[in-house]
This record gives C-alpha cells, sequence and structure tokens, in this order.
C-alpha cells in the first residue's frame, strides 16, 4: 500500500471540518481511485450497469473526482490567504458585500445547497481592510465541504473574526437546499436564512438593522 493510501486511512474528521494536514496532489489522486472503486461497489449494489452503459461508464470516476476536488476540496486544501491593504485615512464605517454564490452540499443528504451570502465589517483604526474579493474565496472555502447552514455561517464568521480583527463582523446566508425541494416535501423554492454576529455587530441592534437594510438593497441591485 502508498504512503498516499495509508495516510488516508487516518483518523477521519467531521465533515465539514479540515483534515488536520492538507492532502498533497499524490494523496487527492489516491482518494479519487479509493473513492471510484467504491461508487463502482455501490452502482453494483443498485444494479446500475457502470460497464456497459455510455451514459455511465466512467461515472464512478467522475463522480470521485467531483467529490474529491470540488465539493470537498474546503477539508483538503488550505484556506485562502487574505490579502489586506492599510487603513490609511482610518475609515471607521460599514462595509457591506454581497451577495456573494454560496454552493455547498448538504450533510444529511448529499444534496445541493445554493444562494447567497452577505458580510458586513466594521474596520478598527488601527487594523487593515481585507481586499473584496478575499471575502468571496473565504466562502467558496468553507462552503466546498458536506456542510449544515447553521454551521457554514459560524465558520466563515470565526475566520474572518479571528483574522482580520475588525470592530465588528457579521455574516448573512439565504440558501435553498435541494434536500427539501427535490425529496421529501418537495417543498418549491422555500429558502433558510443564518446569521451569526460578532464585535460591535453583536452588542448593538441597530448595527444589526442596518447591516440588515443594506443586504436588502445589495438583493435587489442588478447583477
Amino acid at each position: 500500500m502508498s504512503v498516499a493510501l495509508r495516510r488516508l486511512q487516518s483518523r477521519p474528521s467531521a465533515a465539514n471540518e479540515a483534515l488536520e494536514v492538507p492532502l498533497s496532489s499524490e494523496e487527492r489522486e489516491a482518494m479519487v481511485g479509493a473513492a471510484s472503486v467504491k461508487l463502482e461497489e455501490l452502482l453494483d449494489i443498485l444494479r446500475i450497469d457502470h460497464r456497459n452503459d455510455p451514459n455511465t461508464r466512467g461515472t464512478p470516476q467522475r463522480v470521485a473526482k467531483m467529490f474529491v476536488n470540488e465539493l470537498l476540496r474546503g477539508r483538503t486544501v488550505s484556506p485562502p490567504p487574505l490579502t489586506d491593504f492599510e487603513n490609511r485615512l482610518v475609515y471607521q464605517g460599514m462595509i457591506v458585500t454581497g451577495p456573494i454564490d454560496v454552493r455547498s452540499t448538504c450533510a444529511h443528504h448529499l444534496m445541493p445547497i445554493r444562494g447567497e451570502a452577505f458580510i458586513g465589517v466594521l474596520p478598527s483604526a488601527e487594523g487593515k481592510v481585507l481586499g473584496l474579493s478575499k471575502y468571496d474565496r473565504v466562502v467558496d472555502h468553507f462552503a466546498a465541504r458536506l456542510q449544515t447552514q447553521e454551521e457554514l455561517v459560524q465558520q466563515i464568521g470565526d475566520y474572518l473574526w479571528q483574522n482580520t480583527a475588525p470592530r465588528g463582523l457579521a455574516v448573512r446566508i439565504s440558501a435553498a437546499h435541494m434536500c427539501r425541494t427535490q425529496r421529501g416535501v418537495r417543498a418549491g423554492c422555500g429558502r433558510m436564512v443564518t446569521s451569526a454576529y460578532f464585535g460591535a455587530f453583536a452588542e448593538d441592534a441597530g448595527l444589526k438593522q442596518e447591516f440588515m437594510r443594506e443586504c436588502a438593497s445589495l438583493e435587489m441591485a442588478p447583477r
């Protein structure tokens, strides 16, 4: 057994937690290979001919690559570096960015979660201002795991709060869950909203209301 495969058999972690050490390209390839074998077994159990049917021939390999390199990428790679800029004019007003696309996968049924995130920041006078595209990358990183929306919004907030040191931080996600619309009750286009507040946003109801007003205006703006 290769070293890469042996390390893949180390202690598993929670579905939306990063592995203790990011995987190398060799280890990711080994994970894809091992997962594709199990997916072949699953299709065999479901009595789906993935060897002769042109529609499903190669499907186990494709699905394994999708999970490892796309849907679960945020567990196997390091978080994105945060490029920041000097707050030269000591700007301390509210910054709100969004909507940021959220594409994740439900941990309960392995079905898509699709929606938008909004992030509000109150910079500190002594701190720096984060480049706007970095918020998109942080959302994408934590969404690329098996998630629940409640934990996703908290993970995004915790990471930004700990690594950018603003006076206040707010994160809001509004999303539709395919595990609700494509199965079970099949509830049309119902959505779920979750929020996380830190610092000044957690302490001041007026700031929360202002953040929500800005989110509403960004939602209505043409994209």
